[in-house]
């Protein structure tokens, strides 16, 4: 119930009432007894501070701000005026990379990787754009961008930040190139995958902040 509507309050004591119990918070100087705001009207005379008074509390807030905020009564003719019209939508698939068509050497390569990649964790889902393929957590950690018979990957993190003893990926900040990140990599076998899945792990990890170098 911590930071649900009827647990807060404004309060220019915040610092004195620090965790002091509920029945201290009442009467201490500046306590809800006394305090001028309408929105704590009612916590100086609540006997006990719990999941039943606070409940009560929301139900009433929420009542009040239905008053304070109310629906607009207007008749369809007028909403029409300013209702947005719906676009439509543009829908990117596969089928839209020519180097990704079945019997393609960069489709075999593409499905390989894609699956490793979405089983990195739970939280990783594929977005299939107009010029690559985004993977993301909570924003882009890998893009791919189909090639003839190969595959670039585009790292979302500092090239300074990634451990790459083989040396394969190329530092790409300030130069034109599809997808995120100051890092890319090619690839153009399935027995590169294992090394790539490495250098996108820590881009993975770099994003969720676990990435080398971070605090």
């Amino acid at each position: 119930m911590l930071h649900t509507l009827g647990n807060l309050t404004l309060t220019g004591y915040n610092s004195e009432y620090s965790d002091r119990p509920f029945r201290e918070k009442k009467t201490m100087d500046g306590g809800f007894v006394v305090s001028p705001l309408r929105l704590n009207e009612g916590l100086g005379q609540t006997p006990v501070w719990n999941k039943q008074s606070i409940e009560k509390r929301a139900d009433k807030l929420a009542k009040l701000a239905k008053d304070v905020w109310s629906y607009p009564d207007l008749s369809d003719v007028v909403l029409s005026k300013y209702k947005e019209q719906p676009k439509a939508l543009s829908v990117n698939t596969l089928d839209n990379f020519d180097y990704l068509q079945n019997g393609k050497p960069s489709r075999k390569l593409f499905d390989a990787i894609r699956k490793e990649i979405l089983a990195i964790d739970s939280v990783v889902y594929e977005e299939i754009l107009k010029y690559y393929i985004a993977y993301k957590a909570e924003t882009n950690f890998v893009d791919i961008v189909p090639l003839a018979d190969s595959l670039s990957l585009a790292l979302n993190m500092p090239f300074e930040n990634l451990y790459d003893p083989e040396g394969v990926a190329l530092n790409v900040a300030g130069l034109g190139h599809w997808g995120n990140g100051e890092v890319e990599v090619k690839i153009n076998s399935v027995g590169q995958i294992p090394y790539a899945l490495s250098l996108i792990n820590q881009s993975f990890e770099h994003q969720m902040g676990n990435g080398r170098g971070e605090e």
